[in-house]
């Protein structure tokens, strides 16, 4: 066999072998159960969002909702389902001093009551609180970084707090 015959050889096996390996991956992948999460389906149309106007929670869950199927609305007398957000909490609790009686690290913690029913007051969800923790250390001379660092913690939090409250929302039944 000449050189070229055995090159050519080499390459369609190399093919052959990355093929097999491709083929593999996707069966395995699928096998497993994975997959992408696509659209979401509630077994509401439309929602109307009822918590303080300026609260900055529910300008987010708006948001994460619009695009959707549901639709939110601006009048709980048109909405099929009524999502009540009475409180978002954000507290800040120091964990533990330093030598010098310093605040070395402090625990965050974002608690949000809700309850959905629709306008004759059924549940369709009992009422429930999500509450979500984090801590960081703190140092005196990074005054300027620790604020910064508890500032995206927060905005973390709301963002976690926003899609367990959407993960709840998909489990919500017709109570009639």
């Amino acid at each position: 066999m000449s050189s070229s015959a055995r090159r050519r050889c080499a390459i369609r096996f190399a093919a052959n072998a990355r093929l097999v390996s491709v083929t593999a991956l996707v069966l395995l992948l699928a096998g497993c159960g994975f997959h992408l999460r696509g659209d979401v389906a509630y077994a509401f149309t439309t929602l109307y969002i009822n918590s303080p106007s300026n609260q900055p929670f529910a300008a987010d869950l708006k948001r994460a909702l619009s695009g959707g199927s549901t639709e939110v609305v601006e009048a709980a007398t048109t909405a099929q389902a009524i999502l009540d957000i009475p409180a978002v909490v954000d507290d800040k609790q120091v964990l533990s001093l330093s030598g010098g009686g310093r605040a070395r690290e402090y625990a965050l913690t974002k608690r949000v009551t809700f309850a959905l029913h629709d306008s004759q007051g059924r549940d369709w969800l009992p009422s429930g609180e999500i509450v979500i923790r984090r801590s960081y250390t703190f140092n005196e001379s990074e005054v300027l970084a620790g604020e910064a660092e508890e500032a995206k913690l927060l905005k973390e939090m709301q963002s976690d707090a926003v899609q367990q409250i959407l993960r709840r929302l998909q489990s919500a039944k017709n109570p009639a």
